[in-house]
């Protein structure tokens, strides 16, 4: 059983309700991303648009509206999420299956020039230490000078700094207001999707491919910036913050 444009469109909704309970202000972030890709890609006619981590497309699907010109390629290593986000948002982005920092994970990308802005939402947190390195490097390679990395995520207070643990709290504090009771959990949404016949083949890939979504790394906003910038980007900042919540711009 194939899986049909109404069902991936049901998941799709589903994925996104259950995500408002991760990411301060979600759609917000959303739009500072896309702000800051509009930016950097003023001047292209045709800017080429990296997502990393993509999930079912919800970043790509919003950047494709922001920049009805643009080419995204819309990266993830889950073959359920692939899937929903071909079916969903197929005319948003080109979707590869590739494990974002494995080695040699770029040549599956398929880029004929280079880009112009890489982005991701919530998702680099789950790389680990060599893997992210590998991925800023690589991604420093392929921007265009004056591209940039827009980074949405979820970044660890450093060890023993008091005034970064009280501002993790606020934080914390502002998703619980805003979370809507009986929204369900990513726990939920995986076991409930698990048990849809038309997504048993993309399950099936998913098991066999041996893809579980890994913790998150531990690494704060500083120790990003240090490695963003011995990758080769010239400049890496946070634009927008709250709590341990931030987007984080680096620049090629």
């Amino acid at each position: 059983m194939g899986l049909s444009l109404a069902r991936a469109a049901l998941w799709v909704r589903r994925w996104e309700r259950q995500q408002q309970r991760y990411a301060i202000d979600r759609e917000e972030r959303f739009t500072v991303v896309a702000d800051a890709v509009e930016k950097v890609t003023a001047d292209q006619a045709r800017p080429l648009v990296l997502d990393l981590g993509c999930g079912p497309g919800s970043l790509a699907a919003r950047l494709a509206g922001r920049l009805p010109g643009a080419e995204i390629v819309a990266v993830d290593k889950d073959p359920v999420l692939l899937a929903l986000g071909q079916a969903h948002h197929a005319t948003a982005a080109r979707f590869v299956e590739v494990p974002v920092g494995a080695a040699g994970w770029t040549r599956a990308l398929g880029l004929d020039r280079p880009l112009d802005a890489a982005v991701s939402a919530t998702a680099l947190h789950c790389l680990a230490p060599d893997a992210l390195r590998r991925a800023y490097r690589d991604l420093a390679a392929l921007l265009r000078p004056g591209g940039v990395l827009v980074n949405s995520d979820r970044f660890r207070s450093p060890r023993g700094d008091r005034a970064a643990e009280v501002a993790a709290q606020v934080g914390l504090r502002r998703a619980e207001r805003q979370r809507a009771a009986g929204r369900e959990d990513w726990a939920s949404w995986w076991a409930a999707a698990a048990a849809d016949p038309e997504l048993s083949d993309p399950f099936a890939a998913r098991r066999a491919r041996h893809t579980p979504h890994s913790v998150h790394n531990g690494l704060p906003l500083s120790h990003h910036v240090r490695l963003l910038r011995r990758a080769g980007f010239r400049h890496a900042a946070a634009v927008w913050q709250f709590g341990e919540d931030a987007v984080l711009v680096a620049v090629r």
